[in-house]
């Protein structure tokens, strides 16, 4: 582990007051909150403009795997690994499929969740609690995992300074509160700063790096004497796996919850496309700059192992510190990457709470006032945040598997959300008998001596394509 602190003191300065107005805005959220009900609370009144949709929808996209994650494939495997710009706009393509039907449905009958959808599309309280328990699972791996991150990300920054427990709950800790306080108001403000930081901290990151490092045919010759294995041509293996994440992505982020609840957040039908408009462009203006500059790295530092490429812009920069000014390039991409995280984590937690609300507790407790209801998800937020950080810290790092299974899982719920908005007369026994043939057949694989990537495709790829079989197959021949 790095023993010297990565920020200088202006820079702990910089990150301790970025994340005091996380918490000013949390407060700014209570006070224009304009009644104590569950619409209120997790959906903000419905009311978002364009900038803050477009900035919250493009904060809880790109988490801290953006930064660090997508550079270290893009250093392992190479300039074919640009690939990774259309798995970003494959989530905004899947957005477009269902949302501009689900946002109008979504006003007309006050949706919060994504149970909300499935139980007023399908009459199946079954098929809500199935979808739901998927959506909660799904959601806290991905709180778990970017705990961990945060944790490792504060310990390496302060070099030590800050263990990794405490970083941790240090971090949790300030989410909890202006989550809370304030719910998705608090959640999408902080998230519009976030995105901007985010923003900023790429363009500038990717300014330097050109500037000092030079572009990718500046660098050929380096190439070719460092990592010459950067321009093989990609295998036909390679390309299953691509197509295979290409389907999980498409059919698996973009049905997330904390999406769907910002979805349903617009202000308007207008305000939702235009968001989703901008959103097609992001992919060219963050994921490929990132891409190019890990590229870039992987001639000037050949040969890292995983880990080491997770960490190749700072690695970059840190060579460049005799120069004037970088200190506070470090400082903003330690900034961007903390903020992305922080987006992805505070909406997971927001979600979870929500589903839990609204579509267990309400079940059982229908009639719960809206106030009774809205302080029950604020408890659960604290209740969900103090396990997630428990296990963040106590559970092993070969838990990560988790990661992989995550989506796989999730893309099950996609055929019950896009076709049910395509085809009206499809019932919930269509898609409820699709949903578990997919789910059998992606866990048989995942947890038995099964290859988990027959034929080259993810467990979850042969699964919905099992889903989707079984629903055709009932729909068109057994449905009553």
């Amino acid at each position: 582990m790095n023993n010297q602190a990565l920020l200088s003191e202006g820079g702990i300065w910089f990150l301790i007051l970025y994340l005091t107005s996380l918490i000013l805005i949390g407060f700014a959220g209570k006070f224009a909150s304009k009644e104590e009900t569950l619409k209120d609370f997790y959906l903000g009144g419905k009311g978002f403009g364009i900038t803050v949709l477009f900035l919250t929808m493009y904060a809880t996209q790109y988490s801290g795997n953006s930064l660090i994650g997508f550079a270290g494939s893009a250093y392992r495997n190479g300039w074919y690994f640009l690939v990774g710009v259309t798995f970003m706009i494959a989530i905004v393509a899947g957005y477009l499929l269902y949302a501009p039907k689900l946002y109008p449905i979504s006003k007309r009958h006050g949706f919060i969740t994504v149970g909300d959808f499935i139980n007023f599309r399908y009459k199946s309280q079954t098929l809500t609690y199935i979808i739901v328990a998927i959506s909660i699972f799904a959601l806290s791996n991905y709180m778990l995992t970017n705990l961990k991150a945060i944790g490792y990300i504060i310990e390496y920054v302060t070099g030590g300074g800050i263990g990794f427990s405490e970083g941790i709950i240090f971090m949790a800790i300030i989410m909890v509160i202006y989550e809370t306080l304030g719910g998705m108001r608090s959640v999408a403000w902080t998230d519009a700063i976030q995105g901007i930081l985010l923003f900023i901290g790429v363009i500038i990151i990717f300014s330097v790096v050109m500037i000092h490092y030079g572009s990718l045919s500046d660098n050929s010759a380096l190439f070719l004497q460092n990592n010459p294995k950067l321009f093989h041509m990609p295998t036909l293996s390679d390309q299953t796996t691509w197509l295979s994440v290409l389907i999980l992505i498409f059919f698996g982020i973009s049905v997330y919850p904390q999406a769907i609840q910002r979805i349903y957040s617009a202000k308007n039908e207008s305000t939702l496309r235009r968001s989703l408009s901008l959103m097609v462009l992001m992919p060219l203006l963050t994921t490929l700059p990132l891409i190019v500059i890990a590229i870039i790295g992987s001639a000037h530092f050949p040969d890292l192992d995983k880990a080491g490429s997770e960490q190749i812009i700072l690695l970059m920069l840190n060579k460049l510190t005799h120069i004037e000014g970088m200190n506070l390039v470090i400082t903003l991409f330690v900034a961007a990457a903390i903020a992305a995280i922080m987006s992805t984590v505070d909406s997971a937690m927001l979600a979870i709470a929500s589903l839990f609300t609204q579509d267990i507790y309400h079940k059982q407790n229908p009639h719960a006032t809206q106030k009774k209801l809205t302080s029950m998800g604020k408890i659960f937020s604290w209740a969900i945040m103090a396990f997630m950080v428990l296990l963040a810290i106590k559970l092993p790092s070969t838990i990560w598997w988790l990661i992989q299974i995550k989506l796989e899982l999730l893309v099950q719920i996609a055929p019950a959300i896009m076709l049910g908005l395509h085809f009206k007369n499809l019932d919930h026994k269509s898609i409820l008998y699709g949903l578990l043939g997919g789910l059998a057949v992606t866990l048989l694989f995942l947890l038995t001596p099964l290859p988990s990537k027959p034929l080259g495709f993810h467990a979850g790829v042969l699964g919905l394509v099992i889903n989707f079989f079984l629903i055709w197959i009932h729909a068109k021949y057994y449905r009553i």
